[in-house]
């Protein structure tokens, strides 16, 4: 069928325009419109720990250390993203060791990477009276057996008579603040890229944890994902099929800390 001038002028128009639009860039997950009122009162703060590790020693910067992966920007979109779903006062975070007394200000702590977490004989009594007293642990971004074992062989130490149990998915975590279906699996920003959701052959996300005498859990351990790369990218527009991931991340974690600042 011929076209008229006017109507190929018209075709021609859009097909420019539709050429030349910008891209639209990855957005961040959704976060409610106003923040969550029930949990009015609350402080929290993203406590990184700085521990020491089996990489100590060989030549490596504070920036490269295992302490410090997907630092600083995992903890202040982690903190922005609590500020606005929630009405929890959020501070600055900071980074802290074990031994340090300002560790009493903050009862929720971070440790990533702990496949190379080595806790010195004087840190093992303060972090057991830590989370004996209300404190909370969460570990993350560590995968596979190998990585396991050596976390396992650290608690064991400060908890040398309590197990280490799988959260079932009907476990408070779940919905304390979103209703989740279960434990889900972020990818770090690499293994994406290279179309897959785990590394080191750790194919099944779990959240495992280790109870007090009342059944809270105070450590809590994120296994098998990396959250802390959904946080990290959640803001880069290069990579918007990873945006899911990163509204997961956000959603799991924040979950976690509400559990852990009301349990």
């Amino acid at each position: 069928m011929k076209l008229s001038l006017g109507a190929a002028t018209a075709v021609l128009v859009c097909a420019l325009a539709w050429i030349v639009a910008p891209r639209a860039a990855a957005q961040p997950p959704p976060t409610p419109a106003a923040p969550d009122l029930r949990f009015a009162g609350l402080q929290w703060t993203f406590a990184r720990i700085r521990y020491t590790a089996w990489t100590m020693g060989r030549g490596f910067s504070m920036y490269d250390e295992p302490w410090y992966i997907d630092a600083p920007a995992a903890e202040w979109n982690l903190s922005r993203r609590v500020r606005t779903a929630t009405s929890i006062q959020v501070n600055d975070p900071v980074n802290i060791t074990i031994e340090d007394p300002n560790l009493w200000k903050y009862p929720w702590i971070y440790i990533v990477e702990g496949g190379n977490l080595r806790l010195k004989e004087t840190e093992v009594p303060i972090l057991r009276e830590f989370l004996l007293r209300g404190g909370t642990l969460t570990f993350d971004d560590f995968h596979g057996p190998i990585e396991w074992a050596n976390v396992e062989r650290e608690l064991k130490r400060v908890f040398p008579d309590r197990r280490i149990i799988d959260l079932p998915n009907d476990h408070p975590i779940f919905s304390c603040f979103y209703k989740l279906d279960g434990f889900p699996q972020t990818p770090g920003l690499g293994s994406f890229l290279q179309g897959r959701t785990w590394e080191k052959g750790g194919y099944i996300a779990t959240l495992r944890a280790i109870e007090d005498d009342n059944g809270r859990a105070m450590v809590l351990i994120n296994w098998n994902t990396d959250m802390g790369d959904g946080w990290e990218w959640s803001n880069v527009a290069e990579f918007p099929g990873y945006v899911k991931y990163t509204a997961q991340a956000y959603r799991m974690e924040i979950n976690e800390i509400v559990y852990s600042l009301t349990h």
